[in-house]
């Protein structure tokens, strides 16, 4: 091996980003080609097909439900248009969150809901805001706050789909995107709106969007909106929402500032508990875990090795601390002959979206994120999580090997221990169990 140690594991950058996965390869495997049910609703029988904002959006995939419940769609009180659009969507019975929360939902009550992505719990309030809010209406009925873009685009699609028997209207609306084409659409009369708090602040302070007239809210992963420096504008504009709205909180932990939210904006809530003190760590089990000792400047080789031999139908999530790490390996990659684009916050939104509409429809096999870029992603046919730089705690370790072993399927995670990864390393083995790892070599050491 000639040409060992140019690659990027110690972030000294390089001017070349081929350097980052360093190795001529002549001849090379193909690698990655690369229980309360309400009385029954009547069917509000809107035949029109659910309606989406004009923008671009990915081609539709729903949120897997993944932990099934013992109820069928006809055990809960659902309209005929909602249970025909479940079906289509493969939805043969709810999953454990959707039979804990939606009865109660149905029947008007706020809900407190500890989940992770991947329960299906887009669906557990996307099922009961598409029941009760009215096709016909022009004013918003159904509000959804969400930390990411991507995530808003991923709920959109989800509520679309389920609401689209009823005629249901869903626009998503977030920042990194012309405001001019949110606004036609929402001046087309949509019944829900799903978005980042910025945005939908933005546009209620333009007074382009009202907000009087909402009958359900929910604010899916609140934790992360916290983390993300929304907890003012979340506030904001929960306090221009009607008092008599039914208020629902999904969310994977609860800490301090989400129970004062809880407090002072859902009333005697139903609370719902279905993770672990670590969020996803349930999920763990589903999942073989690999780990490379390897020095940094060894790792681009490594990446290769692993690589080489992954099955060529394979979808792969990279995980890079940095931005620069991202444009780096992924560059290297492809100049290596792998199918492999990055992603990050730095990007345009078009670029964002060009890149995850190939990784989700499968035409991209392997992509390369940052943690920021990554939030939100819900991908079921993710088989591999690579960790080319380690996370910094146990409960993001847990959170980036969630996203493998969706569906019922075992995933697979790979991660590159450095010397200053040991720390955190430790706290996984502590946290997890030795038991359930695998330590492998390279075979260049």
């Amino acid at each position: 091996r000639d040409d060992r140690g140019r690659g990027d594991g110690r972030d000294r950058g390089q001017d070349n980003a081929r350097n980052d996965v360093s190795r001529n390869r002549d001849a090379r495997s193909p690698g990655v080609g690369t229980r309360t049910p309400t009385s029954r609703r009547s069917d509000r029988g809107n035949a029109e097909r659910g309606r989406t904002s004009d923008q671009p959006l990915p081609s539709v995939q729903p949120e897997p439900t993944n932990s099934q419940g013992t109820e069928l769609w006809s055990d809960i009180e659902l309209s005929k248009s909602i249970v025909e659009s479940l079906h289509d969507m493969g939805y043969v019975q709810p999953s454990d969150i959707q039979e804990a929360s939606i009865p109660w939902m149905l029947e008007g009550r706020d809900v407190v809901a500890q989940a992770v992505t991947g329960s299906g719990k887009t669906a557990a309030f996307g099922i009961p805001m598409c029941e009760s809010v009215d096709p016909s209406s022009r004013d918003v009925e159904g509000l959804v706050l969400v930390p990411t873009r991507e995530l808003a685009q991923q709920v959109t699609r989800e509520m679309a789909l389920i609401g689209r028997k009823r005629g249901i209207g869903v626009v998503a609306v977030y920042g990194g995107e012309p405001i001019a084409r949110q606004i036609k659409a929402l001046e087309q009369g949509m019944a829900i709106v799903v978005g980042t708090p910025g945005r939908i602040k933005d546009l209620m302070n333009r007074r382009i969007l009202e907000l009087g007239y909402v009958r359900m809210a929910v604010l899916d992963e609140a934790d992360e909106m916290l983390d993300i420096g929304f907890a003012d504008d979340m506030e904001f504009i929960l306090k221009r929402t009607p008092d008599s709205r039914q208020t629902a909180l999904f969310s994977a932990t609860i800490p301090g500032f989400i129970r004062g939210l809880i407090r002072r904006y859902l009333k005697d809530p139903r609370w719902i508990q279905l993770v672990s003190d670590i969020k996803g760590l349930e999920t763990v089990d589903e999942v073989d875990q690999i780990f490379y000792d390897v020095a940094g400047q060894d790792k681009a080789d490594g990446i290769m090795e692993v690589l080489d031999n992954i099955a060529s139908d394979s979808q792969v999530l990279i995980f890079r601390k940095m931005q620069v790490g991202v444009d780096r390996l992924s560059a290297g990659l492809a100049g290596e002959g792998f199918p492999a684009k990055g992603i990050h916050g730095g990007m345009s939104q078009s670029e964002r979206n060009r890149v995850m509409n190939a990784f989700r429809d499968g035409s991209l096999r392997m992509l390369v994120a940052t943690n920021l870029a990554a939030r939100g992603l819900d991908i079921p046919t993710i088989s591999h999580v690579i960790n080319y730089d380690m996370p910094e705690s146990v409960e993001e370790y847990v959170h980036r090997i969630g996203r493998t072993a969706r569906m019922g399927k075992r995933g697979t995670a790979i991660s590159f221990i450095g010397e200053w990864d040991y720390d955190v390393h430790d706290q996984i083995v502590a946290k997890i169990g030795a038991d359930k790892m695998i330590r492998k070599k390279f075979s260049f050491y």
